[in-house]
Formats: structure tokens, C-alpha cells, sequence
């Protein structure tokens, strides 16, 4: 018989961890309701003809696809057998596993929009699959929990997102954060002053590394990409920009001067900050970062990505503005703006910088003993009290020795223990165990339902 094991790339997830997962989800979706968006779900499994064509040729590659029900692959022909694998798998699968939340909610957003009252604030967490190569803080299987607005061009959106950034990430206690915004058109206003229109995308690749591997190198790896050395040249305010903060608007407006949609993407940030500015939010964790440039293909406006100071872990959300979510499913036009919260890279920092409450695991606030069956009938009537009073309680369902009984408490937490014996039960007065310090009071049910209300 072999061993049971983990498929690779997912995880198994105890009480403990699940206790700190749940308060993850519990601060972000509290904070979601608070500004306004509405819960929806979308089913596991899509039809690869929703997903496929949506994330590039990589994310296609990462698809989990799920072969058809039945004899997959009756009717296939040795012709077809030789086509390669792309064109095979269309004749054996019809369906997979999304990859993301963007695309089923763009799909959802379709089938039901004559239902939606726009603009349409949704809100969502579930897991997702990717058939990516597992490591630290990259699964296979992981949550998402994305908050979207669509149907505006409002930047009131993108000033919202900052506003929940900072109360999710302070009402979790991760305090040493820095919210990073870029505009896409400001990268591409950058394209265009230093003389390479249209060619952000390998621009921003290279200068994406510029942490990693300095700045003469990322001039070299720009001259490998076919920049020339007068445009390479034309660059050098973006390392300043990089590195000063002070007067950023003001120098990058200087140097965009000549660009329109890069004096636009500037004109749209700094209505962004007026907007958290007049919101009062305190001590504002914002930084304009011109190098910022992912989701080059779908973001149009405002880009986010949040990192978390101080920890190994990275970046631990992102999002931003894009101005044709549905067009790919014939309803072109309709603009939004999101973010997305990464559950499992969160829990991590939170564990990292031992952010998670004490008492968090704790889930039953108190046991009733159990000596014999005339015990157990009496506490079956507290038990139900205690409950309806809205107190998490339990009864030890065997009748054993109170030695026992006490460890199954300590091992689980229980902070506290009812012992109902025969006096007990004929004075209706109860020995409540405080199994923290040990004390032992006698009271009636009436005080133990008023001390732990």
C-alpha cells in the first residue's frame, strides 16, 4: 500500500494555520463590505474557450486543463496525433481550472450585465491554479481576494484602493508598508521622449531589474533589446526619479513635457493623491514609482503594487486600471479598476513578523466535564444555555477521569473548564476552573453567563 501524499505545488492546511488564514479573510472581506463592494463566486472549472488566448502564450502554458469526461480520445486521428500538443489538447479538453478571478468576473460581468447596477463594485476570494514550477511564496494552489469596480473612468476608484490598501495592511498589523503607484501612461510617455514610441514593453523588462542588477547593467541589457545609445541616453532622469522622491511630480512633469499622454498619466496621479489627501488618511504610505510596470498588456491607467518592508517576502498586493476588461467577449468599453490581495504571501509576513493574535486558535471558550450519564444529561441543558448565549462551548463526550478531561482542555487552549459533579447538580452552584492560573470559583450559571458574555 503506498504512502498517501500531496499532489506538488498545494499544501495541507491545519486548524492553526487555518485560524490565521481566516483572520486574513476576515479583516480583508470586513473592509471590502465597508467601501461598498458586493460578494460574488465563479465555479472552478471554465470553459477554455472563457480562458484560453487571455494571459499570453506563458499563461496558456499554465492552464490546468481538464480532459473531457469519457473516452477523451475517441475520434482522434494518428494525423492529429502529429499536430503537437496545442491543437491536441482543444480535441481532449474543453474545460479548466481558471488561473485567475479577472477573467471569469469579466465573463460574469457579460452574461449578466443587463442585472448589474453600474457602476459594479464586486468583491471576491477564492482559490486559484496555476501548473506553475512550485517554490517559496509561488503555489500551485492559492487564494485571491480581488476587490473591482467597473463601469467608471472615476479616479475616486483608484483613490478608494489606496484608502483599503492601508486598512487592510494596519488592521492586520503590518505596519511598515509602502503602497507603489506608476500611470502606464507615464511609461509610455517615457517611450516617447527618449525616441522609442510604443516600445515601453522591452523598456520597462529591463528597467525592472535595475534593483537587481544596477543600472550599467540594465543600460547594457537596453542596447541588447535594440535601443540606441541616444535613447538609453534621454533615460537617465528615470534613475533620479527612481531614487529622489522630493519634487517627483514636478521634475517628471518637467521631462514628460513634450509627451501628451505622459503629462495625462501624471495630471491622473496627482488627482489620485489630491483625492487621499482631502480623505484625510494619516501618515499616507504612497510612492510614486516610474519603474513600476507590470500587467503591461491590460493596465491603461493607474498600476499598483504594494510591498511589505523589512520581511523576505515581496510584494504582497497589486492591481490597477484597465479600459477594456470585457471587450474580449464582445462588449468592448468598459472600464475598471482593481486590486488583489495575496493571502498565502501575507500569512507568510504575518508569521514572519509574529503579527497573529494569541488567543486566535482558540476557538472554544469553555468545556463542561463529563463524569457519568446523569452528569452529562445536566450538562447537555447548561451546554445549550451557554450557547444561546452566544459562548463557544463544548462537552467532553466520554465519560472519563478528570485528569483526562483537563489535558484534552490544556491541549486545545480551553481557557476555561465547568465541572458539574452530583453536588453540583443538586445545588445548581458550578466549579468554574480557570485553567490559565488555576483558580477555582463556585457560581451560579447566571454569573458564569454574565462574566464570559
Amino acid at each position: 500500500m503506498s504512502k498517501p501524499s500531496l499532489a506538488r505545488g498545494t499544501r495541507d492546511f491545519g486548524p492553526a494555520q487555518m485560524t490565521g488564514r481566516n483572520y486574513i479573510f476576515d479583516t480583508v472581506r470586513r473592509v471590502f463590505q465597508r467601501y461598498g463592494f458586493l460578494p460574488i463566486e465563479t465555479p472552478a472549472i471554465e470553459n477554455l474557450s472563457v480562458l484560453m488566448g487571455k494571459y499570453g502564450d506563458e499563461g496558456d502554458q499554465l492552464l490546468f486543463k481538464i480532459l473531457n469526461s469519457g473516452n477523451f480520445a475517441e475520434g482522434i486521428t494518428e494525423e492529429q496525433l502529429q499536430e503537437g500538443y496545442k491543437k491536441l489538447t482543444l480535441k481532449v479538453s474543453e474545460k479548466g481550472l481558471r488561473y485567475d478571478l479577472t477573467v471569469p468576473f469579466a465573463r460574469f460581468v457579460v452574461m449578466n450585465r443587463s442585472d448589474l447596477v453600474m457602476p459594479f463594485k464586486r468583491y471576491q476570494i477564492q482559490p486559484v491554479w496555476r501548473a506553475d514550477r512550485p517554490q517559496r511564496g509561488r503555489y500551485r494552489e492559492f487564494y485571491q481576494c480581488d476587490a473591482d469596480v467597473v463601469g467608471t473612468d472615476s479616479l475616486l476608484c483608484e483613490a478608494e484602493i489606496v484608502l483599503m490598501i492601508h486598512e487592510v495592511l494596519r488592521g492586520l498589523g503590518i505596519m511598515d508598508f509602502t503602497v507603489k503607484i506608476n500611470n502606464r501612461k507615464i511609461l509610455s510617455g517615457i517611450a516617447e521622449v527618449i525616441g522609442a514610441p510604443g516600445q515601453e514593453g522591452p523598456m520597462c523588462v529591463a528597467i525592472d531589474k535595475l534593483d537587481k542588477i544596477g543600472k550599467e547593467k540594465v543600460e547594457q541589457e537596453l542596447l541588447e533589446r535594440g535601443f540606441s545609445a541616444e535613447a538609453i541616453e534621454k533615460l537617465q532622469p528615470i534613475y533620479v526619479l527612481a531614487n529622489n522622491q522630493t519634487d517627483s511630480f514636478a521634475n517628471l512633469r518637467q521631462w514628460l513635457a513634450g509627451s501628451e499622454i505622459g503629462t495625462k498619466g501624471i495630471t491622473e496621479l496627482e488627482e489620485v493623491w489630491a483625492k487621499v489627501k482631502n480623505f484625510g488618511l494619516a501618515s499616507p504610505q504612497l510612492q510614486l514609482d516610474v519603474t513600476l510596470a507590470r500587467g503591461l498588456s491590460y493596465y491603461t491607467g493607474a498600476i499598483f503594487e504594494v510591498k511589505a518592508n523589512g520581511v523576505q517576502m515581496g510584494s504582497i498586493s497589486g492591481g490597477g486600471r484597465y479600459d477594456n476588461l470585457t471587450g474580449t467577449f464582445g462588449m468592448p468599453g468598459l472600464s475598471g479598476v482593481g486590486i488583489s490581495f495575496g493571502v498565502d504571501r501575507i500569512y507568510d509576513v504575518m508569521e514572519e513578523l509574529k503579527l497573529f493574535p494569541d488567543n486566535q486558535s482558540v476557538s472554544t471558550q469553555l468545556m463542561l466535564t463529563n463524569f457519568d450519564a446523569d452528569a452529562e444529561a445536566y450538562g447537555l441543558g447548561v451546554l445549550r444555555q451557554l450557547r444561546e448565549a452566544g459562548i463557544n462551548a463544548e462537552l467532553y463526550p466520554d465519560a472519563s477521569k478528570l485528569k483526562k478531561q483537563f489535558d484534552y482542555a490544556d491541549r486545545k487552549r480551553i481557557p476555561y473548564v465547568l465541572i458539574i459533579g452530583s453536588e453540583e447538580i443538586q445545588t445548581g452552584v458550578l466549579s468554574l476552573k480557570n485553567m490559565h492560573t488555576g483558580e477555582q470559583q463556585k457560581l451560579t450559571l447566571e454569573e458564569i453567563l454574565t462574566r464570559m458574555a
